[in-house]
């Protein structure tokens, strides 16, 4: 069954260009693991989004997996103007 997620980013102004930097290179190690059918930054007037579907709830734990692993930076941390919001779907 297929699972993807949403992920409302909020990042200060003066962070905005970085962020999507990183959020763009986390999409493309998404993109290159087995199971990923897209991995993709979108950006709203207060948020950058990143939404990744799988083909499966397997492959959506092992793309997790080794996107934890290869070194990004994903800490939340003061760049960030309130949490991030991150939903769960399974397609129906």
């Amino acid at each position: 069954m297929k699972v993807a997620m949403v992920a409302h980013h909020y990042p200060h102004a003066a962070h905005r260009e970085e962020f999507i930097a990183r959020v763009q290179q986390v999409a493309e190690v998404f993109r290159g693991t087995p199971g990923c059918l897209s991995a993709e930054c979108w950006e709203s007037a207060d948020a950058v989004v990143s939404i990744v579907r799988w083909e499966s709830e397997e492959a959506s734990k092992t793309s997790f997996a080794t996107v934890m692993s290869a070194g990004l930076d994903l800490e939340f941390d003061e760049r960030e103007a309130r949490p991030r919001e991150i939903v769960r779907l399974t397609a129906c």
